[in-house]
């Protein structure tokens, strides 16, 4: 269902676009041997390519090569044994050679496309139209002079793949889970970190309005957006520009605008390029990349399970819904240890301690999964004491508290403290009697037609065992007692 603007002429559809650039987890880059490496001082990573100095000829990293194909094929896109890189000319002050070595009309991967889960519970197909290699530019830093803007390099030359999306998206929602999903199989797969507060993975989000059924519209693309929160925020702001622009009468002109996350607005930076101002021409240093489909099928062999096949197999054989599953799958780490968590024990139980339980007390103490005291072994082990009815789930959740702060067992703790929770029969009618002989008025109350006060029996009960008594063997007993 496209997201629709209403306007003072009625609904407006949002048409959007993206072109991901992720920056290839590798140790050196696309032509040169210089390191990658995030936050080294500035400019002591750059060779003599990188730098553009006179004489000096791009060598082509074959590991990029194979992480782009990588990629192209966790994308459920065509591969292109043959490609061409060319020269992107454009000026700008931290682009040393003057133009860009990319790809243009025969990229290295071609059509493909992703699932998205959307929030309402439904699923989209986003298309992929390609991937194609290219070198990244250098970094202009205004904010270190009044008066001058400083450049650093060692960014220039990183590999970075350029992914471009058909126009498949229909608003800030569906944005933010194509962009999620993206840098979930790049993070699976291993080709890039999707780290984007240190820049290792953009978004170019080109965005125009029509009303339904009509041909599309300007877009205006917003440049290197770095979170999910300013990607969401920028459709909501440009897609209302460009409304009330077209109701007042104007035109929306094709640019490149920035997003200032202070002000929460897009502002001009310059008008958009055609493919034709770039003057693209097939780089002279470089021959035509190609290599035999026998290679793609190596690295095929090499994929770890994907998300989205990951996430069928949790909903198929571990009966989650699409929502636990989603939420389990988003991390490649937190899959693998719910996995290990629910060996051969409830995987539906398992699923909500570890989405609810232990994701919360994690985000709580402002932890991470890798950090966590509490390893997927030792909260198997507590589900199993749950599962089979040693502990009550009520005493769980402070045995878990207990876990998390003291890095102990489950076992541990519950022999320490004498947690184990009451099953003998005799035992539980002998409270139950006890609360009866307490509660007369309440007990008559109930005999009278009052049925909420057996809750309160309950309370009552579990209140003398310490929390210890089996809930399933209370209600029982309770409701033959009272009945």
């Amino acid at each position: 269902m496209a997201k629709m603007v209403q306007g003072e002429t009625g609904d407006w559809e949002i048409v959007i676009g993206m072109e991901i650039h992720a920056q290839i987890s590798i140790e050196s880059k696309l032509f040169s041997g210089a390191s990658t490496k995030f936050g080294a001082a500035p400019n002591t990573q750059v060779s003599l390519v990188d730098a553009a100095m006179p004489g000096m000829l791009p060598v082509l990293n074959e590991k990029c090569v194979e992480q782009a194909v990588r990629t192209g094929l966790g994308l459920n896109s065509q591969i292109n044994t043959y490609s061409v890189f060319a020269r992107k000319n454009y000026f700008y002050p931290d682009l040393p050679q003057g133009y860009q070595i990319s790809q243009f009309e025969d990229p290295i991967v071609g059509k493909g496309e992703i699932e998205i889960d959307l929030p309402d519970g439904n699923v989209k197909n986003i298309g992929i139209t390609r991937l194609h290699l290219e070198q990244d530019a250098g970094k202009s830093v205004h904010d270190q002079h009044p008066k001058k803007t400083y450049v650093d390099l060692n960014r220039s030359g990183c590999a970075l793949m350029e992914i471009v999306s058909e126009p498949d998206i229909s608003g800030p929602e569906e944005a933010t889970a194509y962009l999620s999903k993206i840098r979930m199989i790049l993070r699976y797969l291993e080709t890039c970190d999707g780290n984007m507060d240190e820049g290792s993975m953009r978004a170019d989000v080109n965005i125009s309005v029509r009303k339904p059924g009509d041909a599309l519209g300007t877009r205006a693309e917003i440049k290197n957006v770095n979170s999910l929160k300013a990607v969401q925020q920028c459709i909501e702001f440009e897609a209302r520009r460009q409304v009330d622009l077209i109701e007042d009468g104007e035109k929306v002109a094709q640019e490149t605008r920035l997003w200032d996350p202070v002000k929460l607005e897009t502002r001009s930076m310059r008008s958009k390029e055609d493919a034709h101002d770039y003057r693209y021409f097939p780089d002279p240093d470089l021959l035509p990349l190609t290599f035999k489909q026998s290679w793609v099928d190596e690295i095929k062999q090499t994929l770890p399970e994907l998300p989205d096949q990951k996430k069928h197999r949790f909903m198929n054989d571990f009966a989650l819904s699409r929502y636990d599953a989603s939420v389990l799958i988003a991390e490649r780490s937190r899959a693998d240890y719910y996995e290990d968590v629910a060996q051969e024990r409830d995987t539906k139980l398992a699923a909500n301690w570890v989405i609810n339980e232990l994701l919360g007390i994690l985000r709580k103490n402002d932890k991470t999964l890798e950090e966590s005291p509490i390893s997927a072994e030792q909260l198997g082990a507590l589900i199993a004491l749950i599962s089979d009815d040693t502990i009550s789930g009520k005493i769980a959740k402070d045995v878990f508290a207990e876990m998390f702060s003291s890095g102990k067992s489950a076992a541990t703790i519950v022999d320490e403290k004498g947690l184990k929770q009451v099953t003998d029969t005799g035992a539980i009618e002998t409270i139950i009697d006890e609360v009866l002989a307490e509660n007369p008025d309440n007990v008559a109350a109930y005999k009278g037609g009052k049925d909420k006060l057996f809750g309160f029996f309950v309370g009552q009960v579990m209140k003398k065992s310490q929390g210890k008594a089996n809930p399933a063997a209370v209600n029982k007993l309770l409701k033959g007692k009272l009945g």
